[in-house]
């Protein structure tokens, strides 16, 4: 599986990337949306999920989302945010409040991936 995180705090998006790879997924990093913009447009590059920080220094993260659906229509979307309560999760797209646990992204990842 390969999955898409982007995440503009450096540390944040390490440590989600060592959780995830640790689990066995691919991942593929960005810092910010014109990357992960790069990364979806490419037609070779499997994905099978994009987990994406909802404040991104150059596009809102549901913008990001409303992109990659665009470009992807059945990719699963993962939003994180220290703001969930006060975030609007887009239909058919998925939520995780930052700070969250090794399980909490552990059981969320699965349970998306495996949805069906």
């Amino acid at each position: 599986m390969h999955l898409l995180v982007v995440e503009d705090d450096d540390i944040v998006r390490m440590l989600i990337v060592e959780v995830l790879d640790e689990l066995g997924y691919t991942i593929i990093e960005a810092a910010d949306a014109a990357a992960a913009l790069r990364v979806l447009e490419d037609p070779g590059q499997a994905l099978d999920l994009l987990m994406t920080d909802v404040g991104l220094p150059d596009m809102r993260g549901e913008e990001l989302a409303a992109k990659a659906r665009e470009i992807r229509p059945l990719l699963p979307v993962l939003f994180a945010s220290g703001y969930a309560e006060s975030f609007d999760v887009p239909e058919g797209m998925h939520m995780i409040g930052k700070p969250f646990s090794i399980d909490q992204l552990r059981d969320k990842v699965m349970a998306i991936l495996s949805a069906p």
